[in-house]
């Protein structure tokens, strides 16, 4: 069956998870706003992905730009969380169920506590990861959520040259649920379709012949979203993947972990390449006749 060319998922390249230069930040009432949980390298991942666009634009036909999207009460927010003094943790704190149990961390709400138990229970049983109380980020609405200037650029260029529009996946607006990967929340609450298996999105990587992944952060969200594709995808389609090493950096002290996921992405027979390496490869319908 004929497949499409060229697709670009965008994974989570906004401002909160750029380390931009000062100049780059707007000055509202007074006060410069920043970002809230930059990535070290991200502004120049992000300048290259840029330049992807524009010189691939010809060759790419769907760009899709996931949006890590929270309120500011959110499970993984400072908000969320208080000690028994009513202090929140600081950024970074990690917290286990046993912490709860113990009263060492409490959700504010105290009637969520049970909720909260079964939460991190479940995670902690997946494996994947522990869970962490991360600075307030990507608020819905907000500067910070909205996508990297020089690719909110390029995309806009890309959208007049190819007479189409760029598609959007917004996730993490569930509150009770971390929601790294968009393909599906790391929980899924059984009450919100939005946390389950995003098949819109598994359609989308199925329905091409090549699929060029980058993003923030290659620790975290785009580890965490190109985990599940494989994980949801025959070997035909994920020997599909191409990611973009010099489009993605780690989270400070998560350095090993990126490394880990691409060491274990090629394994799976996915294609590790930086982004010039990538522009000079075949056209996609060549490469998967």
């Amino acid at each position: 069956m004929a497949r499409a060319g060229t697709h670009l998922l965008i994974i989570d390249a906004q401002n909160d998870f750029c380390d931009l230069p000062e100049a780059a930040c707007p000055v509202r009432d007074g006060q410069r706003l920043l970002p809230a949980l930059p990535v070290a390298g991200a502004h120049d991942d992000m300048l290259r992905l840029a330049g992807f666009i524009d010189t691939q634009a010809a060759r790419l036909d769907a760009i899709c730009l996931t949006l890590d999207s929270h309120h500011h009460f959110d499970i993984g927010h400072p908000a969320f969380w208080c000690d028994a003094s009513g202090m929140a943790p600081p950024p970074f704190t990690p917290i286990h169920a046993a912490d709860v149990r113990a009263g060492h961390w409490l959700p504010r709400a105290a009637h969520a506590r049970e909720r909260v138990l079964a939460y991190l229970g479940t995670l902690e049983a997946t494996g994947r990861y522990t869970h962490r109380v991360w600075p307030a980020h990507c608020e819905l609405g907000s500067w910070g959520h909205g996508v990297h200037g020089a690719v909110f650029a390029a995309c806009q260029r890309w959208e007049a040259l190819r007479l189409r529009a760029t598609q959007h996946v917004l996730k993490g607006l569930n509150p009770w649920t971390e929601h790294y990967s968009a393909v599906m929340a790391e929980v899924p609450d059984p009450a919100d379709p939005a946390t389950a298996r995003n098949e819109a999105l598994l359609d989308f990587v199925a329905g091409a012949a090549r699929v060029v992944i980058a993003g923030e952060a290659g620790s975290h969200c785009v580890r965490a979203t190109v985990e599940h594709l494989v994980a949801f995808s025959p070997r035909d389609v994920r020997a599909r993947f191409v990611l973009l090493e010099d489009c993605m950096s780690p989270v400070a002290g998560f350095e090993p972990a990126q490394a880990e996921f691409l060491a274990a992405m090629r394994e799976a027979g996915v294609a590790v390449m930086r982004a010039a390496a990538a522009a000079a490869l075949p056209d996609a319908e060549q490469a998967s006749a």
